[in-house]
């Protein structure tokens, strides 16, 4: 029977070369827009969470960055906690709100959909994460038209 002899991995240990980078660092031209779109459940991936990141790198590398929330998107831009709002009830609990907050003060915007969030989710304005905008569901598609009319790097987040 074949033998390991190689020893056990230990914290610290490399298992792949992070530092090579195969293609250039893309900056954003002056002027240059982003929009990441949300028609996503908070917690039921990691899609939302893996694309909240992208809005914040995309701000981060110049680009005029816009969120949208739309449909159980808005689940995402909702505060949370438990037992009160604000508390992290398991490690990851406030990962989604804590990302929306660090965005929006770098710079970014986040839209909701008011659509979704009543009558899909039965949630008021005043259960958005603070700088979070609503907005009308008519809005949902001019915000998307916009961008594409702006020549924007768009990124749809779909599950379900």
């Amino acid at each position: 029977m074949p033998q390991v002899t190689h020893p056990a991995h230990r914290n610290g240990d490399f298992l792949v070369d992070y530092e090579e980078k195969v293609f250039e660092d893309v900056k954003a031209d002056p002027g240059e827009k982003a929009l990441v779109t949300f028609h996503t459940v908070a917690f039921e991936g990691s899609i939302g969470l893996v694309n909240l990141l992208q809005a914040t790198r995309l701000q981060r590398k110049g680009y005029e960055t816009s969120v949208l929330l739309y449909g159980p998107g808005v689940t995402l831009g909702v505060k949370r906690g438990f037992p009160k709002i604000g508390d992290e009830a398991f490690p990851g609990h406030q990962n989604f709100n804590n990302q929306i907050t660090k965005f929006i003060a770098e710079g970014g915007k986040v839209y909701a959909c008011r659509f979704a969030l009543q009558a899909l989710y039965g949630h008021g304005e005043g259960s958005l994460i603070e700088g979070v905008r609503p907005i009308n569901p008519l809005d949902v598609l001019d915000i998307v038209l916009l961008h594409k009319k702006a020549g924007a790097v768009i990124i749809d987040t779909w599950t379900l």
